[in-house]
């Protein structure tokens, strides 16, 4: 790279749930198990949790959404196999039909790919400032290894050349034509190893050691491993005869995320000084890249915060959240088609949370697509704004009968934005706790995966920590 490359920015977030490993061996008659991995509920995905990370990495650099030139996204599970997936994305985090970048997939090296692109587009000067996201929620065959090490998370950094706290350096590359865990066309959940011992010998360790021992000379002070089975990793850095790897933890709370996991799994060394080594490995590729921080990055403070939230749920909940148990019968579709007039013209402010501003009496009308009047004075002259996105319950209902695939109970608020507007939304969790004056904030959600596609727009979160989060 020809001009240096510095992390202005970092965000992270994990999904709702986590199943532990004892739950998944007893699921199937055998003892033991150790250890969590996260899961996301019904209405999370890899790009709910993008949305959440690249929302707060955005945020902690202290930017207009608008002034970022585009958005990497890295990620083995895309929502859409063939659609708008990135551009969903890119409204979402606010940065508009403009922003540029790129989608990575395929496999959980792609969540490097996006950050090295990224970084490449900035150095080049494509781009002034860069979001770069990394997310994963991984299925695994039900029954197999890989079920207790499949878990869910996601990372995000802002990029640029002024500023930050910490920037890109040396980085290397090996590949190798060799299949592992894989997931064929018609597959949806990811296939086991088929040999393990075959794998650890003769794929990942040589082609991991050989990148890693390329970066040790660079005084790394902490390291981000992959670790696949919840061995690797430590083998990783008893070779190298390095301290156990920072990703440890990560790896311990969430299990493995799949494409995030190398950026993920090195925000906790980015809360001080130090070099960091990040090794990304997926699909016969292993990559690592060295990042000097020279202090605290923005964001990376409240990173234990953000693993640290969770429920523990049981097997068959994850089975329900993760779809693969449904109840028999017939399902109510929507009415209407999710590539509908509908959709294509109420997708801004669905997915950047708009409203429209009486230019009048100031009053926030939402949704605007469908207030062709103010409903404060009945003026007909609006401006388009951004809602806040916290808030207060203004009143609510628990409904107790929902048809498929709604599942009861589901509550649903009258919510007051701290700007003035007042929207109805759907509340996460089964409704415990909640009641008139709880406070929310309003995060991207899927509703439904309607006619193969998913739907996405906001619910509200209680803020309060008495409030139950049950799946939907």
């Amino acid at each position: 790279m020809g001009t240096p490359v510095r992390i202005l920015s970092v965000g992270a977030a994990a999904p709702d749930l986590r199943l532990p490993v004892s739950q998944i061996t007893a699921g199937w008659g055998r003892p033991g198990g150790r250890g969590r991995v996260a899961l996301c509920g019904a209405d999370e995905d890899a790009l709910t949790l993008a949305a959440e990370a690249g929302t707060r990495a955005i945020a902690a650099a202290g930017l207009d959404a608008a002034a970022i030139d585009g958005l990497w996204w890295g990620t083995s599970t895309p929502p859409f196999a063939d659609g708008p997936s990135h551009a969903v994305l890119a409204a979402t985090l606010g940065l508009g039909g403009h922003s540029g970048g790129a989608l990575l997939s395929g496999s959980a090296h792609s969540g490097m790919e996006a950050l090295l692109a990224a970084a490449d587009a900035v150095a080049g000067g494509a781009a002034l400032v860069a979001v770069v996201v990394v997310s994963d929620s991984l299925l695994a065959g039900l029954g197999t290894t890989f079920e207790h090490r499949a878990g869910a998370g996601a990372a995000a950094v802002v990029l640029g050349t002024e500023g930050g706290a910490a920037s890109l350096g040396a980085r290397v590359t090996r590949s190798a034509p060799l299949l592992d865990r894989y997931r064929g066309a018609g597959d949806t959940a990811t296939r086991d190893l088929y040999d393990a011992r075959l794998f650890r010998e003769e794929i990942f360790l040589p082609l991991l050691l050989e990148v890693s021992h390329h970066l040790a000379p660079f005084d790394v002070t902490h390291w981000s491993l992959p670790d696949p089975d919840g061995r690797l990793g430590a083998v990783l850095t008893k070779t190298l005869d390095a301290p156990a790897a920072v990703s440890a933890s990560v790896y311990g709370a969430l299990g493995d995320t799949g494409a995030a996991a190398a950026l993920l799994g090195a925000v906790p060394a980015f809360d001080a000084a130090g070099t960091v080594a990040l090794v990304a490995y997926g699909g016969g590729r292993s990559t690592g890249v060295c990042i000097t921080v020279d202090g605290p990055i923005p964001g990376a403070a409240g990173f234990a915060a953000t693993i640290a939230n969770g429920r523990d749920v049981t097997y068959t909940d994850a089975l329900r959240s993760r779809g693969q148990l449904v109840p028999a019968g017939e399902q109510i579709p929507m009415g209407v088609p999710p590539e509908s007039a509908m959709f294509v013209r109420g997708a801004e402010e669905m997915l950047e949370l708009l409203g429209a501003r009486c230019v009048e009496c100031g009053v926030v009308n939402t949704p605007p697509s469908i207030h062709p009047a103010c409903i404060g004075c009945g003026a007909d002259k609006f401006e388009q704004v951004s809602l806040a996105r916290r808030g207060t319950v203004h009143t609510f209902v628990i409904n107790q009968t929902m048809p498929a695939p709604f599942v009861a109970p589901l509550p649903i608020a009258v919510i007051d934005l701290e700007d003035g507007a007042r929207v109805m939304l759907q509340v996460i969790g089964r409704g415990d706790g909640l009641a008139i004056g709880s406070d929310v904030e309003l995060v991207l959600r899927r509703y439904a995966y309607e006619r193969a596609v998913p739907v996405y727009g906001f619910k509200a979160r209680p803020l309060s920590t008495d409030i139950g989060s049950a799946e939907e």
